[in-house]
């Protein structure tokens, strides 16, 4: 006993299930990460933006050179100066536009969030995908060896004169089909495992069974709608900001310059004072008098944008009641699915060992047993489906009630 269990423990070890690969996806996976940095990037959008309220503080220098020069003035000078600027008064230009990034960052947040959830319902997808065709495999093989052995019986019949050539070819032909099913099934686990790896991030070893809780749980609203009622709450944010180009503009700028010379100008031999330093105090007031309605008409593009996010948005709303619901029956449907598929495999295994010992005992011929054989491979196949396909209703629900899938697995 403690060296199977020895024998099984890389095998263990190296099995993932779907709670753990959902978690490493949410750092691993490619868009998710790309959506998470794209939130991030709003993130400080909205911190320029807050930082866009305080003084501005400019620095320079100049130099300056006439070929001419003014027998009162010098003709090359260079300086330095300092410009503090504040304003006074935009109309809420800062103020709407703030909002407008603060809009824009939480309409960055839900679509993170769907993003991640998206993702997750497609790693749960192809993991009981792979689940239900591994399972198919499973009985494809197990026929394939109940297949051999049979046929190796008949050649030996055939042999002894016993069978005809006939009864050789079927079993061969069976055989071989099966044979040829099983590479298939390889084919598509390992096209299904690809894209569970490309989804989650990392090489998948084995999957260990995962089940979800089973409780009907009250739905949210989908973050996807949430970003687009956010990205609409955005546009209007910013329809606004135009209103204060026809607001009156206040600003008051304070520029202390320092000055040198290279030639002051003289007079009767005496030096021409000039200025070392200034200070200049300016307070300046802009109003937009007319611009032949371009502001407006950028408002209303701006408006008509929101409007038709709006659509959007009673659309998707809509869509989503349409998907829970679809949602409830297919568990029904799922539920129903597995006793039905339960019984027709305890029929199936019955009547396989009644076949399979007339068939032994030459009383059926080798169609009836292969008739038995495959009623019982696809039943088989089948009841492991429905069981998958019962946690994948189970995950679709959830989605559409804007859960996140990670936290309803057991």
């Amino acid at each position: 006993m403690k060296k199977f269990i020895f024998l099984l423990l890389p095998a263990l070890l190296f099995c993932d299930d779907l709670k753990s690969l959902l978690e490493f996806a949410k750092n691993s996976n490619n868009i998710i990460t790309a959506s998470k940095i794209t939130k991030q990037s709003k993130l400080q959008e909205v911190k320029a933006s807050k930082s866009d309220y305080y003084p501005t503080i400019d620095a320079g220098a100049f130099y300056q050179r006439y070929d001419e020069k003014n027998v009162f003035a010098s003709g090359t000078t260079y300086g330095a100066f300092a410009t503090l600027g504040v304003d006074i008064y935009d109309g809420g230009k800062k103020s709407n536009t703030l909002k407008q990034k603060e809009y824009e960052l939480s309409s960055s947040e839900y679509e993170y969030k769907d993003t991640f959830k998206s993702i997750s319902l497609a790693i749960v997808e192809d993991f009981y995908n792979i689940r239900s065709f591994t399972s198919l495999l499973q009985s494809r093989e197990e026929a394939s060896k109940v297949l051999k052995a049979q046929l190796d019986r008949m050649q030996k019949f055939y042999e002894a004169k016993m069978a005809t050539s006939d009864d050789v070819d079927r079993l061969q032909a069976a055989y071989d089909k099966n044979i040829y099913a099983i590479e298939s099934l390889k084919f598509q686990i390992l096209s299904l495992k690809k894209a569970l790896e490309l989804k989650v991030g990392k090489e998948i070893q084995q999957l260990d069974n995962s089940k979800f809780k089973k409780i009907d749980d009250k739905g949210d609203e989908l973050d996807k709608i949430k970003a687009l009622r956010a990205s609409k709450n955005s546009i209007l944010s910013a329809s606004e900001t135009i209103d204060s180009y026809y607001y009156p503009q206040i600003r008051v700028e304070d520029r202390y310059t320092f000055y040198g010379y290279e030639d002051e100008p003289s007079m009767g031999g005496r030096a021409i004072e000039q200025l070392d330093s200034q200070n200049k105090l300016m307070a300046t007031l802009n109003l937009r008098v007319i611009d032949f309605g371009v502001m407006g008409e950028k408002k209303e593009a701006l408006r008509l944008r929101a409007k038709a996010l709006n659509e959007q948005i009673l659309y998707k709303a809509k869509e989503q009641k349409m998907h829970i619901e679809l949602a409830k029956e297919r568990i029904k449907t799922a539920k129903l699915n597995i006793k039905s598929s339960k019984s027709a495999l305890k029929a199936s295994q019955s009547a396989f060992e009644t076949i399979t010992q007339k068939y032994n005992a030459s009383i059926v011929d080798n169609v009836a047993y292969l008739d038995a054989l495959s009623s019982k491979t696809d039943s088989q196949a089948t009841y492991e489906k429905s069981l998958n396909d019962l946690e994948l209703a189970y995950a679709i629900y959830y989605y559409y009630n804007a859960k996140d899938l990670g936290e309803y697995l057991k």
